[in-house]
């Protein structure tokens, strides 16, 4: 039986995201939650809520066995990007994309 979370709008580049998401795709829910724990990356705090999330949604179902829970599947997609202008030289401006990212994960049991 498979949990759901989704994260929305997280405001975090999707390349950024990705490389955490790589890393914690197919580990067990408690060894995937201690190395986030201690990963320097912005994403990482994102991506353990979103799992501790997940694990919150399987303990409201009560028919999965929360110590078996392992992460099936983590994708991340490109949200919308917020635009801001930077003022240059000679009266010019620069865009600035601030990137945001959909992330979602799905756990099952071993």
């Amino acid at each position: 039986m498979e949990v759901k979370a989704t994260l929305k709008f997280g405001r975090v580049g999707t390349q950024k995201a990705r490389v955490v998401a790589d890393y914690v795709r197919g580990k067990d829910v408690n060894t995937a939650l201690k190395d986030l724990a201690f990963m320097d990356k912005k994403p990482a705090v994102m991506i353990k809520k979103l799992i501790e999330s997940a694990v919150a949604n399987a303990e409201q179902k009560q028919a999965i066995d929360i110590d078996n829970l392992f992460v099936k599947t983590i994708t991340v997609d490109g949200g919308p990007s917020y635009k801001r202008w930077l003022p240059r030289a000679q009266g010019r401006a620069t865009l600035i994309r601030k990137k945001s990212s959909h992330i979602n994960v799905i756990l099952d049991e071993r």
